[in-house]
């Protein structure tokens, strides 16, 4: 018999587990159906538990969860008020027991095997504060987006620059003590709030504490995301550019990185060569002044204001001239 979701009085009481899965949603009680029937259907030799946050949600979410298969008891919802993908999963991950935090998204199907492969991945590099796996598309006619199809191990070295994209929050896990020396995830960013990268921060504050992070083909999720059109396309991409300027702007801040994340966002900004990459290094810079905003990072701002005008205007001005010159052939 099928009994619902464990609400504990002490989210952390209980035995300790090699790995939780922790999962936030938000207002999806409609679409958590598949989720859940595919969390019902992990297996694993290993003792794990499955943390479902319920993040400030105003429908039938936690009553949906309740209703669920509690997966053998393993199954747990936390509530989170402030709304926030960032705050689902630092709660999330603190109210786990897990040795290893495992992050999917509501929308994401684990293969059965999941625990173990993300178990036995940390077991082959003990030396990794985090991996990545691969996150597959789960509906052909949705757009092939969102998903890392890669099929050999990627390392990312300490203290050095992270991508954003490099890794992906559908299929990312934590050694907990990693998380704990990082202090967790940020509770000011993530789906949900105006800066979008909680992923690629949690990994860079990894990253940056001296332990490599890794890509690993054999976790496995599928992403069921539902983006179709042009549209669902431009507000993804839209979205990503944002995150990418307040991604540079918090390890801007940060003296360790800074040097290391202005060369790197050079360098990136000098490949784009179009309009288009016009148009998206300008969002990146508002966001990036956003963000400084946000932070009450005053005096970082008024010093970058003037540069940021200098270097748009100056690779404007650099497009501008390559495109005259394409046209005129000289």
């Amino acid at each position: 018999m099928c009994h619902g979701a464990n609400v504990p009085t002490d989210p952390t009481a209980g035995p300790p587990v090699e790995l939780s899965i922790v999962i936030g949603t938000r207002n999806r009680a409609a679409a958590l159906a598949e989720t859940l029937r595919a969390l019902a259907l992990l297996r694993s030799k290993h003792a794990f538990e499955i943390v479902l946050v319920d993040n400030a949600s105003t429908d039938a979410t936690a009553e949906v969860i309740r209703q669920a298969d509690d997966c053998g008891g393993r199954l747990r919802y936390v509530f989170e008020g402030d709304p926030g993908l960032g705050a689902a999963h630092d709660t999330g991950w603190r109210a786990a027991r897990g040795r290893i935090i495992a992050f999917t998204d509501d929308d994401c199907y684990p293969d059965p095997t999941y625990v173990d492969a993300v178990v036995e991945a940390f077991q082959r590099r003990p030396e990794a504060g985090c991996i990545g796996g691969r996150i597959l598309l789960h509906d052909p006619d949705d757009l092939p987006v969102t998903i890392d199809l890669r099929e050999a191990p990627v390392r990312y070295a300490p203290r050095e620059f992270v991508a954003a994209g490099s890794l992906h929050g559908a299929n990312l896990s934590f050694l907990r003590s990693a998380l704990e020396a990082s202090g967790g995830v940020d509770r000011l960013v993530g789906t949900g709030t105006a800066f979008q990268f909680e992923d690629i921060d949690s990994v860079a504050a990894v990253i940056w504490l001296g332990m490599p992070a890794w890509f690993d083909p054999a976790p496995v999720v599928r992403h069921h995301h539902r983006r179709r059109g042009q549209e669902a396309l431009h507000r993804l991409f839209l979205g990503y550019d944002h995150g990418r300027g307040a991604y540079y702007a918090k390890y801007i801040l940060r003296p360790d990185s800074r040097a290391a994340y202005l060369r790197a966002w050079w360098a990136i900004t000098c490949g784009y060569w179009t309009r288009h990459g016009l148009v998206r290094f300008g969002r990146e810079l508002r966001s990036f002044l956003a963000y400084l905003r946000f932070r009450k990072a005053y005096l970082a701002l008024a010093a970058s204001l003037p540069l940021a005008a200098l270097c748009y205007a100056g690779f404007a001005a650099l497009i501008s001239l390559r495109i005259v010159r394409k046209r005129w052939n000289l």
